[in-house]
């Protein structure tokens, strides 16, 4: 299993303190956490984009491109890059560029990933905004792949609904990877579903708001889909989010840590007139994808939703809520010495493929649900 630390840059009080870090230390802090993931051995950091408050995380490229200049082999992944708010042409600029500059260690996920205030900010509406996505990601996909061809057939005409079109038009930089790992990002709707299976490309469940159920649902009609596509299913690819992240040496001291982050988001939560699907604390930590408790509980948590969704990549949150940053460090060691490589162990992961490129090894539908390394 690949593990990656995901930040969406949260601007909020301290749950424990009720402080509010300064803009610049919570951006700094950002990059100083991937720093350290690559340290620790993590294998991905992941920024996400949004365009609202509470979240600072407007420009991805820019901070991992910050990110990039200071590390030097842990995989730069976006978490989810809002193709349907974006200019594709503008979206293709940013991450060639961050492609080039982090010698090709750039992986994408998209997403319609917008909210009321982020498609107002846009003039997006929320009857187009699953076309959008669809459109500007065939533009992006299609200005990509222009790497791939002999140099002097690199111009692009192209013609679309919601953008001007391209006559033999010229964009620059060509990227570092002439083939990018793109990764399709969905909570619950199958129009993120349809879109990977229509490229053979791999799904990334949020995995976050709710019980096991609908993203269970949602990747089940994933691998559904991909076959009756005539796709390999030894090919059809699932990473999984989780609800939350805090693992200490005892299961009690775990859980005395996270309870101000739970107080904090049932509160803020309740102040927004947003409804709880847990129904307290407990009902929390038993049924959400959250991983709070001893490695030995982690490690258990995380194999039972293995069982459920055949995932080979996970993400955790990078923020280290109600953490100080010593005992953050120390919490993202202990994960790296006592929990990861036991799920590298029970879970080895597959050799990961760009742009829908198949194996040559067929398998049946229930194999490549349990399959682990191809």
């Amino acid at each position: 299993m690949r593990i990656l630390l995901l930040t969406l840059i949260t601007h909020l009080p301290d749950p424990v303190t009720g402080t509010v870090e300064p803009r610049h230390d919570r951006l700094r802090r950002v990059i100083e956490t991937g720093v350290a993931a690559e340290e620790l051995g993590y294998d991905g950091f992941a920024v996400g984009e949004r365009h609202e408050r509470p979240f600072i995380s407007s420009a991805p490229p820019v901070v991992l491109s910050h990110l990039a200049a200071r590390t030097s082999r842990i995989r730069l992944f976006t978490g989810v890059t809002t193709l349907s708010l974006l200019d594709p042409v503008r979206a293709y600029e940013d991450y060639a560029t961050l492609d080039q500059l982090s010698s090709g260690r750039l992986e994408l996920m998209i997403g319609k990933g917008n909210g009321t205030a982020q498609r107002e900010l846009f003039s997006i509406t929320e009857e187009d905004q699953w076309e959008r996505n669809r459109e500007s990601y065939e533009l992006f996909r299609t200005l990509w792949q222009r790497a791939s061809e002999p140099t002097g057939q690199q111009n692009v005409t192209w013609s679309g609904r919601f953008r001007p079109p391209l006559d033999d038009a010229e964009v620059w930089p060509l990227p570092y990877q002439p083939q990018l790992r793109v990764w399709h990002g969905s909570a619950t709707s199958r129009a993120s579903v349809d879109l990977a299976v229509e490229y053979g490309e791999p799904l990334f469940s949020a995995n976050v708001t709710y019980g096991i159920e609908p993203y269970r649902e949602l990747i089940d009609y994933y691998r559904r889909s991909w076959a009756e596509a005539g796709r390999n299913p030894a090919d059809a690819l699932v990473g999984a989010g989780t609800a939350g992240f805090l693992v200490q040496p005892t299961s009690q001291a775990a859980l005395n840590l996270f309870r101000p982050v739970f107080d904090a988001r049932s509160a803020a939560a309740r102040a927004a007139g947003l409804p709880s699907p847990w129904r307290d604390y407990t009902d929390f930590l038993e049924n959400s994808s959250a991983l709070v408790g001893s490695p030995s509980q982690v490690i258990e948590k995380v194999h039972r939703y293995h069982e459920a969704f055949g995932h080979d990549v996970m993400h955790l949150s990078a923020d280290g809520e109600g953490l100080t940053p010593g005992q953050h460090r120390t919490m993202l060691e202990l994960f790296q010495n006592d929990v990861a490589p036991e799920l590298r162990r029970l879970f080895p992961s597959r050799p990961l493929k760009p742009w829908g490129t198949t194996s040559t090894t067929p398998t049946t539908p229930s194999e490549a649900h349990h399959v682990s390394a191809v």
